[in-house]
């Protein structure tokens, strides 16, 4: 009798900014964020975890109403239009200057769980920017 042996795919839990990059504005009380994967398969894997629903809730906090979600496939992209989100707007929000500005920073920070070891890495913002190597004088 044989035995197999299944080998166990590696995941790891990562930053959303490991994988992607966003851009974010707003208009009124609404914002609207787009999450740009850094290629095709990371965006296919990312479908269906980055949902207008898991959005709503991380967004919480500053994310009062509904949330829609607009695939763009051909820039590996995700638009998020997100709804009383921004205190009532420019002149009526106590949340100062940045306003719908920093909506994409906050969402860089969801986490996305189990993503496959060998995928995440294959994101060249994956290791972060280089760290710049001090210059040391040699006597």
């Amino acid at each position: 009798m044989g035995m197999t042996i299944e080998a166990q795919e590696t995941t790891l839990d990562v930053p959303l900014f490991r994988l992607a990059q966003a851009r974010s504005g707003d208009k009124n009380d609404t914002s609207d964020i787009t999450v740009f994967m850094t290629s095709r398969e990371l965006f296919e894997w990312i479908e269906p975890r980055l949902t207008e629903q898991v959005v709503k809730e991380f967004m919480a906090p500053l994310v009062h109403g509904d949330v829609q979600r607009y695939l763009l496939p051909r820039l590996y992209a995700f638009k998020f239009v997100c709804h009383q989100a921004l205190g009532g707007g420019g002149s009526s929000s106590l949340r100062g200057d940045n306003l719908g500005k920093s909506m994409a920073s906050a969402l860089l920070r969801w986490v996305a769980t189990d993503v496959p070891s060998d995928l995440a890495r294959t994101s060249p913002l994956f290791d972060g920017p280089p760290v710049p190597t001090p210059k040391v004088a040699v006597r």
